[in-house]
């Protein structure tokens, strides 16, 4: 019997030596090279093995710029810092990083490789969303730290596949559970065997699946991934949405990650995360628990803990343009919608925009803002841009929220899309930790979306008006 380098989990990453052999031996005959662009979606060509070995490995591969600049109809709209037309519709290199080579269990056959922008003399294309997240990670180096992260992201399943969906205009589509599933195992016996697939499929992908479980809508379905580095949980996290559709499409079935399909329940994209030292001690944990976080509160807080969600409030409503991308974010996030509405933290508090949980090594904040239409890059790089801004800045924090903040009167997050761009686009933290460009540059990917919003006639236009007006 032939054995395909998929029959069993394949090393993650996958070293050179072995897509060699399997390039030569017939198992791989393809390779994509993909870069994430600012929706999160993996954007790519597919390449011959031995071109990729022998050309794009040592020298990158040329794709057009234009990936960095449209918006999800990959409509090249103006006001972008990157801006396509200016520079002819050239071509950038993307240059393959390896640490994230992989075999793909849902695409026989493929092995994927992610890559980072890179202009022709070899400086790195700011504004391109894995750079955006470097950079921070870099400042968060410069102090002996690094970042480890963790996403939750929900999703939608339902029984017609994306064809039949397209055809009905995405209405009146059947979930795959008729009710809620939120922890019923019994619930969500419908969709295992389409659930079973992707995990299995994601942990023979190099993923590491922690747990997974229905959600509250129905249809609604939650993966959960094991912590890693932060790069590589947003690496992660844009093969597993990807993989998730193919895996869904072949089954028969669709899934959305969108952040508000209906008047239900929204998808989550909740994002955990902790740093660490050179030595590996939890920098948000105090220094009487094996920390480095400084001594304990009075609270038992770590100082540098204490700060670093101070900055996350402080910067919360500059920055959700980086959490909440699209017009149907702020439809997950209005008040009422099982969703943080309000600017506030909490200890275990599943209300409150930042829960602290964890203790000791396990300390870390949970960010609940972003929806499932967010770019993972982009979140975290804001989570950690805010949190140093906290620490560089020693900013006191209050109090802990303690009760529902759905419903108490507190600063509230941007009510739409319109209200994030300018709150971004007036922002000096912003420019300080992200830099002019990348301002105007995500400002202009805001103003697109809502450009498209504004000029498409909606189904409620059409049953308010078509007899009355």
């Amino acid at each position: 019997m032939s054995s395909s380098p998929l029959a069993e989990r394949p090393p993650f990453p996958v070293p050179l030596e072995r897509l060699r052999a399997d390039a030569a031996s017939g198992a791989i005959d393809n390779v994509i090279v993909g870069l994430p662009d600012l929706q999160g979606r993996v954007q790519g060509s597919r390449l011959d093995p031995e071109y990729f070995l022998e050309r794009v490995v040592p020298g990158g591969f040329d794709a057009c710029v234009y990936l960095l600049a449209v918006d999800i109809d990959m409509e090249a709209r103006p006001g972008y810092a990157l801006d396509p037309w200016a520079r002819g519709l050239g071509d950038f290199a993307v240059a393959p990083d390896l640490s994230t080579l992989r075999y793909l269990p849902w695409d026989p056959g493929t092995a994927l490789v992610l890559g980072d922008a890179h202009w022709p003399g070899g400086e790195p294309v700011e504004v391109a969303p894995r750079r955006v997240l470097g950079r921070q990670l870099d400042r968060l180096a410069g102090r002996g730290w690094r970042a480890l992260a963790g996403t939750e992201l929900e999703f939608l399943v339902f029984a017609e596949d994306y064809a039949q969906a397209h055809r009905l205009d995405y209405r009146g589509l059947t979930p795959a559970t008729r009710h809620s599933a939120d922890y019923a195992l019994g619930a969500v016996a419908g969709i295992d065997p389409l659930m079973r697939e992707i995990r299995t499929a994601m942990t023979r992908a190099g993923l590491r699946v922690e747990s997974a479980r229905g959600e509250v809508h129905p249809g609604q379905y939650e993966i959960v991934f094991r912590y890693d580095d932060a790069l590589r949980t947003c690496d992660n996290h844009v093969v597993y949405k990807t993989g998730a559709r193919r895996i869904a499409a072949d089954a028969g079935a669709a899934l959305t990650f969108m952040a508000k399909f209906d008047g239900g329940e929204g998808n989550s994209c909740h994002v955990h995360l902790s740093l660490r030292d050179a030595e590996g001690r939890p920098v948000f944990a105090p220094e009487e628990e094996g920390g480095a976080g400084g001594p304990a509160g009075p609270d038992g807080l770590a100082p540098a803990l204490r700060h670093f969600v101070a900055g996350q409030l402080a910067c919360m409503r500059e920055f959700a343009l980086l959490h909440a991308p699209t017009v149907n974010s702020y439809k997950r996030l209005a008040p009422g919608a099982y969703a943080p509405s309000a600017v506030a933290w909490g200890v275990d508090n599943r209300t409150c925009a930042v829960r602290v949980v964890g203790k000791r090594e396990s300390q870390r904040i949970e960010f609940r803002v972003p929806g499932g239409d967010a770019n993972p890059y982009l979140s975290v790089a804001a989570i950690v841009a805010a949190g140093l801004y906290g620490i560089e800045r020693a900013l006191p924090l209050g109090e802990p929220f303690d009760g529902n903040a759905f419903a108490a009167e507190l600063p509230r997050l941007p009510e739409s899309l319109e209200e994030a761009v300018r709150l971004w686009e007036g922002s000096e933290a912003a420019r300080e930790a992200f830099g002019a460009e990348a301002v105007r540059h995500y400002a202009a990917a805001g103003r697109s979306e809502l450009a498209a919003f504004a000029a498409e006639v909606t189904d409620w236009e059409r049953r308010r008006g078509f007899e009355r007006w």
